[in-house]
């Protein structure tokens, strides 16, 4: 399975930022849209990733508060990538490796869309069910051991 696989299923609706942006303005926005995420986009490029994570340590460096920081102080500004050909367990290590649940989608220097680990987990679970069901259905199917013995003739 790849990644274009569950960005077809998600579909293609982002959500981006800029670096210069009020953090405050970005807490809103993920918390509006119910998101994790935000992309960090300056120019039509990716610069960066906002995610909770980020938003917490930059709050908790400031005393607690949000203060007037940019998303500059608070993104991740070397984000993990993948494009959409790329094997979803090679996302997963990847994911795993970086302890990132949250990874943009490039094809060259467009941004495709965000895949996040919860997308991972809930399409490997999916495949996993699908071949459960094909599996099972074939052994209902499995003929009985009356049926594949031949008849013995006197």
């Amino acid at each position: 399975m790849k990644v274009s696989d569950i960005l077809r299923v998600k579909g293609n609706t982002l959500y981006t930022v800029s670096p210069d942006e009020p953090l405050s303005k970005a807490i809103e926005v993920m918390a509006e849209k119910d998101i994790g995420s935000l992309v960090v986009m300056d120019h039509g490029e990716l610069v960066g990733m906002l995610t909770f994570r980020e938003m917490i340590q930059c709050i908790v460096a400031n005393g607690g508060a949000v203060g007037s920081s940019a998303v500059r102080t608070a993104m991740d500004d070397h984000p993990l990538t993948c494009t959409s050909e790329t094997e979803l367990d090679e996302v997963r290590r990847m994911m795993l490796d970086r302890h990132a649940r949250y990874m943009p989608v490039m094809d060259k220097r467009m941004l495709m869309g965000v895949i996040s680990l919860y997308d991972v987990a809930k399409a490997v679970v999916d495949s996993q069910n699908f071949e459960n069901r094909m599996l099972k259905a074939y052994i209902r199917d499995w003929p009985s051991s009356e049926d594949s013995q031949p008849t013995a003739q006197l």
